[in-house]
């Protein structure tokens, strides 16, 4: 990954991401690690060993545990917090897990960022806001989250504001919307972007539920990746929407997935899911404005970087 803006006030640091083994962590470490000293704290229950950059120092641990977070935390500079249980069809069936990972374990973070003097950067989402009353969606619109995923999102923010009101915790909330990238195939973040893809490539039938109608704002891992540089490099706190700004309907993603793919797959519509958001779209005016924030990668081009070969084709 090129470097982004944001990383020339971050070197020479101590740097600890939780789940930098993920997909997101991981291309944050990739981004810093030639400048700074990277920690990575994960238990590898869905990261892999392989993202982890060489000259990381890994500690293969458990972020819900007192010992772990306390060799993790030791003398660190800015904490990244990507850990997270991210499924929310998992914390459908699991929402007592899903608390503890995502709400319980952040507080013990928080409390060793508060005596580590350390700038934490935590990674949230736009589940938080549930179905939204109007789009685009900002920072300050209803939060009625529909899943324990969403619901501890929420809890964490909460926590994190606290800590940042009442303790002086140099912290700052990101709210992802529908992060894609290199790596996200089979992941939660994005999946239909994964399966769409792998869909397109081995020639079999799209499937778009519902209509296609529905909207989403898709945006890549490289500029997350430069949303978290500003962040942590410097001196705002709040909550801010990362995006694009724009939306696509999921049946014009599935068009271009097969295009930039090359596919001869067809387009075929199943039963829409119970529940699903209908239109989603960010306000990204609060970062633009406070940390200079500009999405870079279009969703053709964000594509291109996930569909194999897709580099020699042109647009």
């Amino acid at each position: 990954m090129s470097s982004q803006d944001g990383t020339a006030s971050l070197s020479g640091k101590r740097i600890l991401i939780t789940g930098g083994a993920g997909f997101i962590g991981s291309n944050i470490a990739e981004e810093l690690v030639a400048d700074n000293d990277i920690r990575i704290l994960d238990n590898f229950s869905s990261g892999s060993r392989s993202n982890v950059p060489d000259e990381a120092t890994v500690i293969d641990g458990d972020i819900r545990t007192d010992d772990d977070l306390d060799r993790a935390t030791e003398d660190v500079d800015v904490i990244f917090h990507q850990a997270a249980l991210i499924s929310v069809e998992k914390s459908m069936r699991a929402p007592e897990l899903t608390h503890e990972i995502n709400v319980t374990a952040t507080v013990k973070l928080l409390e060793r960022a508060r005596e580590e003097s350390a700038r934490l950067v935590f990674a949230s989402s736009a589940a938080v806001y549930g179905q939204p009353e109007s789009v685009p969606i900002s920072e300050n619109a209803s939060t009625h989250p529909t899943s324990p995923y969403g619901v501890s999102k929420l809890a964490a923010e909460e926590y994190i504001q606290l800590y940042v009101d009442q303790y002086n915790l140099d912290a700052v909330i990101l709210r992802y919307f529908n992060v894609y990238g290199p790596g996200q195939i089979d992941s939660d973040y994005s999946a239909v972007i994964g399966i769409f893809v792998e869909q397109a490539l081995n020639g079999e039938e799209i499937t778009v539920e519902g209509d296609g109608s529905q909207t989403r704002d898709f945006v890549h891992v490289r500029d997350i990746v430069q949303a978290n540089l500003l962040a942590a490099s410097s001196d705002v706190t709040g909550v801010y929407n990362v995006g694009t700004g724009e939306s696509v309907s999921i049946l014009e993603l599935a068009e271009t997935v097969r295009e930039v793919a090359s596919s001869g797959s067809d387009i075929v519509h199943a039963a829409a899911r119970d529940g699903d958001i209908d239109q989603s779209r960010a306000d990204i005016s609060k970062i633009q404005s406070a940390l200079d924030f500009q999405p870079t990668v279009t969703l053709r081009n964000g594509l291109e970087t996930i569909v194999p070969s897709a580099d020699s084709k042109s647009e």
